[in-house]
């Protein structure tokens, strides 16, 4: 049986909000179909025990954000954090809105809601050393212009690692909003982000660290295809190795969380583990009556 430590100090204990350059509330800068907002409600009595000037943040998912800038408006003294991903685009997205917002603003405001410019955008990554000859901020600049265009804010890669999500006729979207890109900068200063795997922070938790783990959730159904955000898809094999990092990081008495589908293989998987049930609507299918609330489970080491 794996160490199961008790949580002896709420988060709330910490959680004294002080007056800095403005209550500015932190938010994620791009939508996603997937995302935690809904939930953060449902989180906070679920948050561990931690002490923002002494302990790190890990969250090696960053796909899913809204978690770590959570944290940023509760914890008002400035926690360092770890954000990883293995997508390089979306790493690179991080780091130039952190180091060069102006720029990106700059370019963003370039970019016009049409379909045929999108597509222009979109096949870039269809260039030769597409990385190479594209800069940070077009490449950036790319990433939150198509997330914002196109359809249901989905990313979607296909085998060859093009981008492949379709144009979305919606009204008006906020390509540049310059307001959440600021607020943006604000709280990824004091961060170190890496393009790396979740197993990479294993060497680097230690004792009351806090590590959230978001990934590609577990499949409901075999037509389900919400795991290739990168080219090689995020498949059962690599949530068993998941568990694993779940399981160092507790060995090293590390706090950590975990969000997934409520699906019995995944709470078979953590059955060592405290678990609780939250609801979300998730917003993927077109036709509206066909949305519904679906199960998350969250797994507690603590």
């Amino acid at each position: 049986m794996l160490k199961i430590f008790d949580k002896t100090v709420t988060m709330n204990h910490f959680n004294k909000k002080i007056n800095m350059k403005s209550e500015q509330q932190f938010k994620p800068f791009i939508k996603r179909v997937w995302g935690k907002r809904q939930l953060l409600s449902q989180f906070e009595s679920l948050y561990p025990s931690f002490n923002p000037k002494k302990n790190l943040y890990f969250e090696p998912f960053l796909w899913w954000w809204a978690v770590f800038f959570d944290l940023r408006n509760r914890y008002w003294t400035w926690f360092h954090a770890y954000l990883c991903d293995i997508n390089t685009e979306l790493i690179n997205t991080y780091e130039v809105i952190r180091d060069n917002t102006e720029e990106l603003i700059k370019q963003l405001k370039e970019y016009r809601y049409d379909k045929d410019f999108f597509l222009e955008i979109r096949a870039w990554d269809r260039e030769e050393n597409f990385q190479e000859k594209r800069s940070p901020i077009e490449r950036a600049s790319r990433f939150i212009y198509l997330n914002k265009t196109c359809y249901n804010w989905m990313y979607r890669v296909n085998k060859s690692w093009y981008f492949n999500v379709p144009f979305w006729d919606i009204a008006s979207p906020n390509i540049c909003n310059e307001e959440t890109l600021y607020a943006a900068k604000d709280a990824l200063q004091n961060t170190t982000i890496k393009n790396w795997y979740f197993f990479d922070i294993e060497d680097l938790v230690k004792k009351w660290d806090f590590a959230y783990f978001d990934p590609p959730y577990d499949v409901l159904s075999t037509t389900s295809s919400f795991t290739d955000y990168i080219e090689w898809g995020f498949w059962w094999e690599d949530q068993i190795r998941l568990k694993e990092c779940f399981d160092k990081v507790t060995e090293k008495w590390c706090n950590a969380m975990l969000s997934n589908h409520n699906t019995k293989r995944i709470q078979m998987l953590y059955e060592d583990y405290n678990q609780k049930v939250v609801s979300a609507k998730r917003f993927i299918n077109s036709d509206a009556t066909k949305r519904w609330a679906v199960e998350e489970i969250v797994v507690l080491n603590y």
